[in-house]
């Protein structure tokens, strides 16, 4: 007679212990951490994942194909156009410029680079640089406007001043002022130049130099050789009220002394003192002191 074997489902009692099959199929089931709140158990998470590959994969894609077609060499640079009219810079200096910094083709070519190179030149200041399509580098140049020489104390190189005081390096025969002072006071200097000049026209001579010592003090050429000597700027005796005494009696001074004056001393705050050139100075030293 066969064995027949029945399967029940009725739940077991109460207190009664898992059969050996049941515990083999529960042990066999992993178990997974956290109640079911893992990477892979969260949906919307895995679709902006995903979305965020696929915008960083299709960006890298167009960057390279972009990258790879620039390189082609259907996009060369064909002409550089200044287009600002120069005074100072020459055609050599422009094409030296553009035959150092031009590399790769109209999309490559690095416009920092560029605008470096012809910064680099003398009498340039700035230089603004843009594309042109389809094969062109169209360059704008500001050129430095000489005001003045400045001497470097240290070593008597000649530099030049512009129009904003700033000091830059070229080569030029104009006549100009002559200033020297403490390192970033070329600015100051440009300023007091004027302001002196304007306060010395009515001797009708021309300033040409001006210094400004490292204890600022301040001294002045004028055409005819005459070094005036005006030192610090004085509370009790500012510089401009001395300028003004000297301006009018110097005529007078030195008309009644009939020399030939070197140096006026306006240090005193209350008159100055005129030092011959020393060819013509006598064995007695004339100095004249001069009050209001």
């Amino acid at each position: 007679m066969a064995d027949e074997r029945t399967t029940s489902n009725v739940p077991p009692e109460p207190g009664a212990k898992p059969s050996a099959g049941k515990r083999a199929r529960a042990a066999a089931r992993p178990q997974r951490e956290g109640g079911g709140n893992g990477l892979w158990d969260r949906p919307q998470l895995l679709n902006l994942i995903s979305d965020v590959l696929l915008v960083v994969g299709a960006a890298g894609l167009g960057y390279a194909a972009v990258a790879s077609v620039s390189r082609l060499p259907i996009y060369p640079l064909k002409e550089v156009v200044v287009t600002t009219p120069l005074a100072q810079v020459t055609t050599a200096q422009l094409e030296y410029a553009a035959r150092s910094s031009l590399r790769g083709n109209f999309f490559t070519v690095d416009l920092d680079d560029v605008r470096g190179a012809f910064e680099k030149l003398p009498w340039v200041r700035r230089a603004d640089v843009r594309r042109k399509w389809p094969g062109g580098i169209e360059v704008r140049l500001e050129e430095h406007v000489a005001s003045a020489y400045w001497r470097v104390g240290e070593t008597g190189d000649m530099r030049l001043v512009n129009r904003y005081g700033e000091v830059f390096t070229a080569a030029s025969n104009a006549k100009m002022p002559v200033f020297s002072g403490p390192e970033g006071s070329s600015g100051v200097l440009l300023a007091k130049f004027d302001e002196f000049s304007s306060k010395l026209g009515p001797l009708g001579k021309q300033l040409v130099g001006v210094s400004l010592s490292a204890r600022e003090a301040w001294q002045l050429k004028m055409e005819d050789g005459l070094t005036i000597e005006l030192g610090h700027d004085q509370a009790k005796a500012p510089i401009d009220e001395r300028l003004a005494r000297f301006v009018g009696y110097y005529p007078k001074a030195k008309s009644r002394l009939n020399m030939n004056v070197a140096v006026v001393d306006l240090r005193y705050p209350s008159g100055f003192a005129l030092r011959p050139i020393a060819s013509a100075e006598p064995t007695g030293k004339q100095d004249s002191k001069k009050g209001k």
